[in-house]
């Protein structure tokens, strides 16, 4: 698993360190039960504070992606892909209803959205 962390990024570490770790697990290329490197290991390979990827854990554990078991560290946690598709479906939900509403805005009608969306759709695939 590798992480790579920006200084130029806006995001905290922390939150580049989650985000990272996420998207390996749910492209699975992290799989279910495989241990996670310690936060003190991931600290120095990334040369940062055990402060900043302990946030990370604990972020990754709140949101079920991880779990930790004392002494023996953290490992990948099953994954329910039908809560993610859901939480997943929601974002989108609240990005489409941010889209109508400044197309709105600027009066772009329905269909001028649509040919639109096709096309990021058709540009991305």
């Amino acid at each position: 698993m590798q992480i790579i962390i920006s200084n130029n990024s806006k995001e905290p570490f922390y939150e580049q360190i989650y985000a990272q770790i996420k998207k390996h697990i749910l492209s699975n290329e992290l799989k279910a039960g495989q241990s996670l490197p310690s936060m003190r290991q991931l600290a120095k390979d990334l040369d940062i504070s055990v402060i900043t990827t302990k946030r990370a854990y604990e972020e990754l554990e709140k949101n079920g992606f991880i779990y930790s078991v004392v002494g023996k560290g953290s490992f990948v946690s099953e994954q329910n892909n039908e809560m993610i598709r859901e939480r997943k479906m929601k974002v989108i939900e609240e990005q489409l209803m941010a889209a109508i509403q400044n197309s709105k805005e600027i009066g772009i009608n329905l269909s001028e959205l649509h040919e639109l969306l096709t096309m990021l759709y058709k540009e991305e695939t």
